[in-house]
């Protein structure tokens, strides 16, 4: 489908399982469009658990054409979050996403545009994922992000967790970092990208739905956090 949204018209997948418990919507990173392989993996694990999911570019075909041969609008978080934040906007008006509480995963770039979209709308974001994210991009907006976020790097990806390590003690509300052993930046070792949305699931299952459901996922691996139990 379309979504009509800042000036715009951006193509979205979105998945609708019975009984949704919850709302996820992806931001994808510098390069990526909502096709990539690796966040549709984690998005079907999230529709298997009953949360709807919507994948979406943030840039139009042009702007995507454009930035494959000059890489000029994919570090760009503030227009990919105005984006993001119209379409959380949008989302509860569309037909059968009413009343979901909506929960952002966003990946690389994309996970800079979920923090300034958790900032700029805490009564309708209630958490947030980032995998192999890039919070720092985020910056001064970082303390105003209250809602409860989870950082998922990986060990061998050492740049990026040290970035997500130090802005994450910049995060305004509840958080929690998981280093994924092994695993470099593309979680792309046996096993390293189920144990991403493992995460991701335990964690929107704690933070979108009611309490009680299965957290699996979120131990036996180096864990740090502010709040979290």
């Amino acid at each position: 489908m379309k979504l009509d949204v800042a000036g715009v018209s951006l193509e979205a997948d979105v998945a609708v399982p019975r009984e949704p418990r919850g709302l996820v919507l992806f931001a994808h990173g510098s390069g990526s469009s909502r096709l990539s392989p690796r966040n549709r993996m984690v998005a079907s694990r999230l529709e298997a658990a009953q949360f709807a999911t919507v994948l979406t570019d943030l840039l139009t075909p042009a702007e995507e054409e454009a930035d494959a041969a000059t890489g000029h609008l994919r570090f760009d978080v503030t227009l990919l979050a105005r984006r993001l934040t119209a379409i959380v906007d949008l989302l509860p008006r569309l037909s059968g996403l009413r009343q979901l509480p909506i929960g952002l995963f966003g990946a690389s770039t994309g996970a800079a545009a979920a923090l300034l979209t958790a900032a700029a709308r805490p009564p309708q974001v209630h958490a947030v994922v980032c995998r192999g994210g890039r919070p720092d991009l985020a910056d001064r907006h970082l303390p105003s992000v209250r809602v409860p976020t989870l950082l998922v790097v990986g060990e061998r990806d050492t740049e990026v967790t040290d970035l997500n390590r130090a802005a994450s003690r910049r995060l305004g509300g509840e958080w929690a970092l998981r280093v994924v052993s092994g695993a470099t930046h593309l979680f792309e070792e046996p096993g390293a990208l189920e144990e991403v949305a493992n995460a991701a699931t335990a964690w929107f299952n704690i933070h979108l739905a009611a309490p009680g459901h299965d957290v699996e996922g979120l131990t036996g691996v180096m864990m740090e956090g502010g709040g979290f139990a």
